[in-house]
């Protein structure tokens, strides 16, 4: 199972994103029931990692990100699920913010174009770094209940 509470987390704050930028009705329905999905998947995710059928060992993936980290210094993100997942939303917020001054990459002055790159790469970094979190915290309450 390569899906995490974690990468489901991430989906559908994506979603909710999408919704906030749409007016379309047709593309509103349909990220509705995204969102349906999404929030179904999580329930059922939790419950059958809760009921022990997800081994523990599957609740996690990791991203294995390479990358040299110096220069490229992320936050500490730790908190709860509920708190993780609050920072993962803006942290999706400010990529979609920023991924739309790529969509015009040629409308950035070239004195920013490198701060815009950078910026998106270090938000990629602290949204997967939030992905993990969330699923290193279930793990460890899953753990904890044992």
């Amino acid at each position: 199972m390569a899906e995490t509470l974690g990468s489901l987390c991430d989906k559908l704050t994506v979603v909710k994103l999408k919704q906030y930028h749409s007016e379309d009705k047709e593309r509103l329905l349909s990220l509705q029931q995204q969102q349906d999905q999404l929030t179904d998947e999580i329930e059922e995710f939790i419950l059958d990692a809760v009921n022990g059928l997800i081994p523990i060992d599957k609740l996690t993936f990791a991203s294995n990100k390479v990358f040299k980290s110096q220069g490229n210094e992320i936050q500490e993100i730790k908190g709860t699920i509920g708190n993780v997942f609050g920072k993962l939303a803006e942290i999706n917020c400010l990529l979609w913010h920023g991924q739309e001054k790529v969509y015009e990459f040629e409308k950035v002055p070239v004195s920013e174009k490198d701060k815009v790159v950078k910026e998106l790469a270090i938000l990629n970094l602290e949204r997967t770094k939030c992905m993990n979190e969330i699923d290193a915290t279930f793990v460890k309450l899953l753990e904890q209940k044992k």
